[in-house]
C-alpha cells in the first residue's frame, strides 16, 4: 500500500469553469458526492471531464506493464498535476513520481510525495537549499535530479554546503542527443561531469538518465539506450555506485525501453512515462507502443473529454461550437470530435466531423454531407497531447459510463 498523500481541501463556486454554480462555495468532495448527471446537473459548456473507466484502465495497464517487465515506474506528474490522480498511480504500484520544475517539486512535497525524480537540470540554489533541508527534515524523502555541466555541479555543491553533514543531494548525469535539448552529448562529457559530482562534497552520484522521445525509430532508440547502458557501466567502473540508476521514458517508446532495460541486474531501470494516465485521441493514439505490443492498442483509452455546444450553423458544411484555445489544447492537433448528443438525448457518431480552426472561444467544424448538425447539439471531443490539456481546467469532474459524476479532481499548475 502506498503512502497516503495530503490532498488539499478545495471547493467549487461561481469561479469554477464549466460549472453553473450560483450558490455559496461547496467542498469538492461534497460536490462529487451529489452524484450529479453530466447533462442535467449544474454544468455549462464547454466542460472538460475525465471518464472513470478509461482512467482506471490506463493506470492499471502501465502498472501491469512495468511490473511484468522488471521496470521501476515514476510516472511524470506534469501531465495532470492532480494529487488525486497521483494517489491512484501510487496505489497502483508506482515507485515514485517525476517532476519537471522546482515548483512542481514544491507542490509534490506539499502533497506528501516521498520519492521524487526531477527530470531536469536544477541550478536554482534557493530551491536546491530547500530540497536539501527537506532531505534532512524527512529521513523517508528521496530525491534525484539532473546535471549536465560543471556549473550545475557547482550550484548543487554550494547548496549542499549550506548544511555540512546533511544527507547528500543525489545526482543523475543526463545524456542528451545531438540537436536535442539538455544533456551531455558524448560519453566523455558524461564521465567528466560524473567525476565532478563524485568529488563535490555534499553530492552523491546516483546514475545516468536520458530522454528517447525525439528519436524517430526503434533502431535509434535502441542505439541511444545502448549508449546509456555503456555510460552506466563506465560510472560503475569509475566514480559511480555499484548499481547505478538508469532512467528514461517518454510515452512513445516504452516497449523498446522495456526490451532493452527491463529486468537488468546491473542497473536500476526507472521508466518515467506520464501521458498514459489520460492518453488521448490524437498524438498518443497514433504513436502508443501498444500498437506494437501483444496487449493491443485498446489497452489505453482517451480519458479526457471536452463537451461543447453548437451555437451556430451559419452556412452549409460549417458549424461553430463554443470551444476555443482557452479551453482546448491544440499544440499537437485540434480536438477530435467523437459524437453528437441531440437535444432529446439521442447520440450519433461524429463521423467525418472535423475541427479546422480555433479562436479564443470558437471551434470551426467542417460538417460532411449527410451529417446533420443543429444549434443546441452537444459535441464530445477527444484531445491530442494530454500534457497540455489539464492546465486549462482547475477542477475536472470524473464521470462513470452512465455520465454520473463519481469524483472530481483539482489541478495545481
Amino acid at each position: 500500500m502506498s503512502d497516503r498523500l495530503t490532498i488539499p481541501r478545495e471547493h467549487v463556486d461561481w469561479r469554477t469553469k464549466g460549472l453553473w454554480w450560483t450558490g455559496g462555495p461547496i467542498a469538492l468532495e461534497e460536490f462529487a458526492a451529489r452524484r450529479d448527471h453530466l447533462f442535467t446537473g449544474p454544468f455549462t459548456w464547454p466542460l472538460m471531464v475525465l471518464r472513470a473507466s478509461a482512467l482506471d484502465r490506463n493506470i492499471a495497464a502501465l502498472a501491469d506493464f512495468t511490473e511484468r517487465r522488471g521496470l521501476l515506474f515514476a510516472p511524470h506528474g506534469k501531465t495532470s498535476m492532480a494529487p488525486a490522480l497521483f494517489q491512484r498511480q501510487l496505489d497502483a504500484g508506482a515507485w515514485g513520481l517525476t517532476a519537471a520544475t522546482a515548483n512542481q517539486v514544491l507542490a509534490y512535497r506539499r502533497f506528501g510525495v516521498r520519492r521524487i525524480l526531477l527530470a531536469n537540470e536544477l541550478l536554482d540554489e534557493r530551491a536546491l537549499r530547500w530540497i536539501a533541508g527537506e532531505l534532512d527534515r524527512d529521513p523517508g524523502f528521496e530525491f534525484l535530479f539532473y546535471v549536465d555541466s560543471a556549473e550545475g555541479v557547482a550550484a548543487a555543491a554550494r547548496a549542499a554546503a549550506a548544511r555540512p553533514g546533511g544527507r547528500p543531494l543525489r545526482v543523475l548525469v543526463e545524456r542528451g542527443i545531438p540537436g536535442g535539448r539538455t544533456g551531455c552529448r558524448t560519453g566523455g562529457q558524461v564521465l567528466t561531469v560524473a567525476g565532478a559530482v563524485a568529488e563535490a562534497p555534499g553530492l552523491e552520484l546516483a546514475g545516468v538518465a536520458g530522454y528517447e522521445g525525439p528519436l524517430g525509430d526503434a533502431a535509434a532508440v535502441r542505439a541511444f539506450l545502448a549508449e546509456l547502458l555503456g555510460n552506466a557501466a563506465a560510472l560503475e567502473a569509475g566514480p559511480g555506485p555499484e548499481r547505478p540508476v538508469l532512467s528514461v521514458g517518454g510515452s512513445a517508446w516504452f516497449d523498446v525501453v522495456a526490451e532493452e532495460l527491463g529486468g537488468r541486474e546491473e542497473v536500476v531501470p526507472v521508466l518515467r512515462s506520464g501521458a498514459y494516465v489520460a492518453h488521448d485521441d490524437g498524438l498518443y493514439r497514433r504513436t502508443t507502443p501498444y500498437r506494437r505490443l501483444p496487449e493491443g492498442p485498446d489497452s489505453l483509452a482517451g480519458a479526457l473529454e471536452l463537451w461543447a455546444q453548437v451555437t451556430s450553423v451559419p452556412e452549409e458544411g460549417l458549424a461553430i461550437a463554443a470551444l476555443g484555445r482557452r479551453e482546448a489544447n491544440h499544440d499537437q492537433g485540434f480536438p477530435v470530435p467523437r459524437r453528437l448528443r441531440r437535444r432529446d438525448g439521442a447520440t450519433v457518431a461524429a463521423e467525418g466531423l472535423e475541427v479546422t480552426d480555433l479562436n479564443d472561444h470558437h471551434a470551426y467544424l467542417s460538417v460532411p454531407p449527410g451529417l446533420e448538425v443543429l444549434p443546441g447539439d452537444l459535441v464530445s471531443f477527444g484531445i491530442s497531447h494530454p500534457c497540455t490539456a489539464f492546465d486549462r481546467w482547475q477542477v475536472i469532474p470524473v464521470v462513470d459510463d452512465g455520465d454520473t459524476v463519481v469524483d472530481a479532481v483539482a489541478t495545481y499548475f
